[in-house]
This record gives structure tokens, sequence and C-alpha cells, in this order.
């Protein structure tokens, strides 16, 4: 018996489109990233980059349960004494829905170069249009 190895070469990319209208917002986060690693393949590889491309889109249409809303806060910093920025989810949610989906999926996925690379082939869109038809992406339903 040997063990397999998916090899980056051989990964064939699929594109996937998740309509976040009314979903709230880590059942999204959780499914985008298991589709980014490739935990969905039989192929997948922890140290290696099987996932897929995801596209999601409605991202001012998600939800966030409870009093979440008003209640969680959007944290950065800037590096310097004094530094940190805090926006109400809420605020973020009504100026850029887009950064709050990005924010989610992002800590969910590994925290080093892989990470960064799955990262990117995410893609967040505010309304119903993307312009990835080209890709001719399929519809992934979130249970």
């Amino acid at each position: 018996m040997t063990t397999f190895f998916a090899k980056p070469q051989d990964q064939e990319r699929k594109w996937f489109i998740i309509d976040a209208a009314g979903i709230p917002l880590g059942r999204i986060a959780t499914e985008a990233a298991r589709l980014l690693r490739g935990k969905h393949k039989p192929t997948f590889t922890p140290n290696v980059d099987t996932g897929d491309h995801v596209i999601i889109i409605n991202a001012e249409k998600l939800v966030l349960t409870g009093n979440k809303l008003n209640d969680k806060m959007y944290r950065r910093h800037s590096g310097f004494p004094g530094g940190l920025k805090e926006v109400p989810y809420k605020k973020l949610m009504q100026i850029m829905p887009e950064r709050a989906m990005e924010h989610a999926v992002k800590g969910m996925l590994p925290h080093n170069k892989l990470g960064a690379q799955m990262y990117t082939k995410l893609k967040v869109y505010k309304g119903e249009s993307h312009p990835h038809q080209a890709q001719q992406p399929e519809i992934w339903t979130i249970q």
C-alpha cells in the first residue's frame, strides 16, 4: 500500500458560486474555506493547495444572527501606538459588506503562505453580477 500525495501541477480547479442572500455569515465562511482548501475532494492533502475558486455574490444580503450586528466589531491596527481602529459590523455591512465576508473566510484558512495562496482564489461581490462568466462556475448550495 502506498499513500496518495497530491501534486500541485496535477490539480484541476473548478469555479463555484455561493449565494449569500439570507444565510448567516459563519455558515457561508466555513463552506467557502472548505472549498478553498479542497477538503471536499478525495485528493485533499493538507500541505498542497488542492482547493477550487469560490465566488460569493449578494454579500450585502448576508445575515448576522443574534445581536452580533450591533455588538461585533471589526478591528485593525496600524502598528503605531494608539493605532487601533474599530468599526461596528453594522457600519461595515453598510459601507463594505465584501470586507466582512473576506475577513471571516481569511480567519478560517491556514495562517501561512499556503493560506495566503488559497485566499487569492476567493472573489466576493456586493450584488448579483460578477465578471467570471467565462470560467463557467457551478452553483454550490449550502445545506
